[in-house]
């Protein structure tokens, strides 16, 4: 098992030993990649072994508030640390979806490491895997129920994308303009039978 692996290794006992909230925080903030586990011999990586750590601490949820959001904003990958345990250890499906959103709008990049090599993701994609997949970084995400059945349940409220917003706004404009698509199907129609003045051309303009 993956947790036999972690014990077991280099890291977890020369790094892991003895920390405590506080002090993990120290080896947080020098993680350089995400990950689960590697090679043949499927290593764990640092990432997984504090996860690991943290899911035996149990730190309270100020703290992991603390490292998802303001030592975040410095440290990419102690954020993908906070949010990963988040995942993980809360119970409450509407409290791991309203606390992990927001790093959806977290565009830096993280290196990963995989199983045989090396790959790039984003924070906002990792937190999306993690909302989103049933298994992140050689680990069994715990059952969490889709957001439209929370909010069908009034446990959670409609989230509002920036993307969302930003995509009513073309519609709006265009609204204004007048309908893209419609002109564009005018001008060719008027191009096809300009010479020819078709009846075709006054139906679709008039109509």
């Amino acid at each position: 098992p993956v947790r036999d692996r972690i014990v077991d290794s280099y890291y977890w006992k020369e790094q892991c030993f003895g920390l405590n909230a506080a002090t993990l925080l120290d080896r947080a903030v020098e993680l350089t990649f995400i990950g689960g586990t590697y090679g043949i011999a499927q290593k764990p990586t640092p990432f997984l072994c504090l996860a690991f750590k943290m899911l035996q601490l149990l730190p309270e949820r100020e703290v992991v508030m603390f490292y998802l959001q303001q030592a975040g904003e410095e440290y990419k990958y102690l954020r993908a640390l906070a949010a990963f345990y988040v995942r993980l250890a809360w119970e409450k499906d509407e409290d791991v979806y309203v606390t992990l959103e927001p790093c959806l709008s977290d565009g830096r990049k993280l290196k990963r490491r995989t199983r045989e090599g090396w790959a790039l993701t984003y924070v906002d994609e990792f937190v999306d895997d993690l909302l989103c997949k049933t298994r992140v970084c050689a680990t069994t995400l715990p059952k969490i129920n889709p957001r439209g059945f929370l909010e069908d349940e009034d446990r959670i409220e409609a989230r509002v994308s920036a993307l969302g917003e930003e995509l009513e706004e073309m519609d709006g404009s265009e609204g204004e303009d007048g309908n893209g698509a419609e002109e564009v199907g005018e001008i060719r129609l008027n191009g096809k039978h300009e010479s020819e003045g078709s009846d075709e051309d006054v139906e679709m303009n008039g109509g």
